[in-house]
């Protein structure tokens, strides 16, 4: 009995260990935990990887591109089967990814192209441009609404940061709404401030925004009033507003100027439900979380993964093949409709 007993245990086992050797796991580097939605983006693929039977290995580097770069190459020494990447710097992996592919692992690209590399197979984002193109929309339904009678509009200009590759899709798809308008009068950036080389903002910090827009409206609205601000991201748009209360707006005469931004983060969202921030972009990132572990799947796989965009996502070296989500739009008329009843954010998270 004692031997059968021991036969038995000694077969689950094995099974046990068989069973174990068979679950494989994904790296998954995100870039900070300062920004609620990376945090977001993090917690939900590892929710939906392990739903998948997958194991994870998360890791965020807050923000320091060396600390990102011996994360990634941890995980290659570790074994990892397949890599998900969302890139501080998208030009600083190259030789990490050339010992990825060396080891047969896959790497795809999140929400942040990889660039200057062949060894990126594939990329999961939202529509970058039209993220702009959104925002520009909105600044310029939101100068309709509060300046209806105002010509030209002052108008200035904030970019993300120049070592992301969406901050110029961001820019891109907004200048492709702005710059006609730009052209015929309607708009005038007051301190001529335009281009990503200067409007840009290193590592999307908040405290640099606010700190430039003191600068803009110091040097350049001691008699003018600024009637918008194109900012990509709520984290900018935070420190944007906090400098424009700082000298008034949103107080007495002087009304506040419509500055757009993206991520939905609940800081905002509460900021756009008292009339400061107009506006947002969310991107659902439990969506992306989706397509990503799809993408993963696949490729585990053998089989094809689902893209929708094989031209867009120039790296250097390749195409990108690519999967876009669509952004929306949110303002004051529709985020308890995008917000709570898609069950992104509970109620009591806004209030």
């Amino acid at each position: 009995m004692k031997i059968r007993n021991a036969a038995v245990a000694l077969a689950l086992g094995v099974s046990t260990l068989a069973g174990a050797a068979m679950a494989q796991t994904v790296g998954i580097s995100m870039p900070t935990k300062s920004s609620a939605r990376w945090i977001d983006d993090g917690n939900n693929m590892v929710k939906q990887f392990e739903e998948a039977g997958y194991e994870t290995d998360l890791q965020y580097a807050e923000d320091d591109i060396p600390n990102q770069l011996a994360q990634v190459e941890n995980m290659i020494t570790k074994g990892v089967d397949a890599l998900v990447i969302a890139a501080i710097d998208g030009t600083t992996l190259s030789n990490a990814l050339a010992n990825a592919a060396a080891s047969g692992i896959e790497v795809i690209a999140y929400d942040r192209l990889i660039r200057d590399t062949p060894d990126v197979s594939y990329y999961a984002t939202f529509d970058n441009f039209q993220v702009g193109v959104t925002q520009a929309n909105s600044l310029v339904q939101g100068l309709e609404e509060r300046f209806p009678d105002v010509s030209p509009w002052n108008v200035e200009l904030f970019g993300g940061s120049p070592d992301d590759n969406n901050a110029y899709f961001f820019y891109d798809g907004a200048m492709s709404v702005l710059q006609p308008m730009i052209d015929d009068g309607s708009i005038e950036i007051v301190s001529g401030q335009m281009g990503m080389d200067t409007v840009g903002t290193l590592r999307w910090d908040p405290a640099t925004a606010q700190a430039r827009m003191d600068n803009i409206l110091s040097a350049n609205y001691t008699d003018k009033q600024v009637h918008g601000v194109l900012s990509p991201y709520d984290g900018l748009s935070i420190g944007i507003l906090s400098s424009l209360k700082g000298v008034g707006y949103g107080s007495g005469d002087m009304q506040m100027p419509i500055v757009t931004g993206q991520d939905a983060e609940v800081q905002s969202v509460k900021s756009i439900i008292a009339g400061e921030q107009y506006s947002t972009v969310f991107k659902d990132t439990r969506e992306l979380a989706r397509v990503t572990v799809g993408m993963v799947e696949a490729l585990l796989n053998d089989g094809e993964p689902e893209i929708n965009d094989t031209e867009t996502y120039d790296n250097g070296v390749k195409v990108v093949p690519s999967f876009l989500l669509e952004p929306v739009g949110v303002d004051a008329s529709n985020w308890e409709e995008v917000l709570l009843d898609s069950g992104y954010y509970e109620a009591s998270e806004i209030e």
